[in-house]
């Protein structure tokens, strides 16, 4: 009898400590994942709360959305944001170069929603927004506390539908009704000039962009060039892999930027390009930004090349995707740029080496004739086109180098 008393105490006192240390040894590897524990599970109380006590039920998706998306948006950087399934198939379609919307790339600058660029050829475009303006107003709506991926979300749409914004350019506000259009962007195009001059456009730097550059720089060459424009106006940026291939062809063998993270890692992305091949001219804008800031630093710290325009956007941060599931993501900024000379040009841009500004039209925004594929007919700019002096401007500094 005593033995079998003795053989069960045992066998409670075997399952007490297995639970004991279990869980110890569970709390100890979680405080071990999350330092702040605490509030980890004051978080986990709040979702159990809600999900218990709301008056309503509530999926617990939703929930978790809300909890992430809330977090990445406590770090008050507007290039950081949580993707739901939605808007990561939508970011998914916008690099692979096709989504639903009215083409124009918006970021956040001084706290307020900011055009970075129109996309070439995009009701956007066409509608007469142009680099800087102020999105006050969506749909009648106040941007003022609206978060970047929440405007994002807004003024896309599906195909056919419209979207009213209300835009602040200086003193004057306007409003602007646009029709959503499924945007195809082409992101390289090219002409030659009868100087043997080639004119190459960038109007973003997606998945496509570098290998569509490379084709028509060697078509270029196979027309016989002897100098190169390299045009990057209101070029968002996109892809960084994209802007180091591109500016593999420009830049001599050596350093195109520096990825330094916080902790001040650095991984330097470089050029093997054995010599510059040919005078270039970059063209910039307060519209190129990013991955196009990636190439204008490289070639004007090298000297491979002229800058002419205006200052750029000045973003200099480097985003991350990370997976959290096979639908949703965080785009992460994990990182900030530097030049080949160690320049910093977040929130600062680049100044270009020789100053050129276009005239404004009638309706305030700046000419843009030279930007390809906005031609009369395939690769020549329409005939009634106002003057392009930054263009102007660096087929002349070319014509003295030939």
């Amino acid at each position: 009898m005593n033995s079998r008393r003795n053989i069960i105490i045992g066998a409670i006192l075997l399952v007490v400590m297995t639970f004991v240390l279990t869980a110890g040894g569970a709390l100890y590897l979680f405080d071990q994942m999350v330092p702040d524990s605490n509030g980890a599970l004051k978080l986990m109380r709040a979702v159990d709360v809600v999900r218990s006590r709301y008056i309503e039920v509530v999926p617990i998706e939703t929930l978790m959305n809300g909890a992430i998306k809330g977090m990445v948006n406590s770090l008050n950087d507007p290039y950081s944001i949580y993707m739901d399934a939605k808007m990561y198939k939508e970011f998914r379609m916008e690099t692979e170069g096709s989504f639903s919307g009215v083409g124009i790339v918006i970021s956040m600058k001084d706290k307020q929603l900011t055009v970075v660029s129109p996309i070439e050829g995009t009701p956007g475009e066409k509608s007469g927004i142009r680099s800087g303006d102020q999105i006050m107003k969506i749909d009648g709506k106040d941007t003022k506390d609206l978060a970047l991926d929440e405007a994002v979300g807004k003024i896309r749409g599906k195909e056919g539908t419209d979207v009213t914004l209300t835009v602040r350019r200086g003193e004057t506000v306007k409003d602007y009704k646009l029709t959503r259009a499924n945007i195809q962007i082409k992101t390289v195009s090219s002409r030659m000039l009868p100087e043997k001059i080639a004119v190459i456009r960038l109007s973003m730097f997606n998945e496509q962009t570098a290998g569509e550059f490379y084709k028509q720089y060697e078509a270029m060459e196979a027309q016989g060039m002897k100098a190169m424009v390299l045009d990057l106006r209101d070029n968002p940026g996109g892809l960084l892999d994209s802007s180091v291939r591109v500016s593999g062809k420009l830049v001599p063998k050596g350093p195109v930027v520096s990825v330094v993270t916080r902790d001040g890692e650095t991984e330097v992305h470089r050029s093997e390009l054995a010599q510059v091949k040919y005078p270039l001219v970059v063209l910039v804008n307060g519209g190129s930004a990013s991955a196009s800031e990636i190439v204008a630093g490289a070639v004007q710290d090298t000297g491979a090349g002229t800058l002419i325009g205006t200052k750029t956007f000045g973003k200099g941060s480097v985003q991350s995707i990370v997976k959290l599931s096979t639908d949703t993501a965080i785009k992460l900024t994990i990182a900030k740029y530097a030049t080949p000379n160690n320049r910093f040009i977040n929130g600062i841009g680049i100044e270009p080496d020789i100053k050129v500004e276009n005239p404004e039209n009638k309706n305030g925004a700046e000419t843009r004739p030279g930007r390809l594929p906005i031609a009369a007919t395939e690769g020549q700019p329409a005939a009634d086109a106002p003057a392009d002096l930054q263009m102007e401007a660096a087929i002349n500094l070319l014509k003295g180098k030939l």
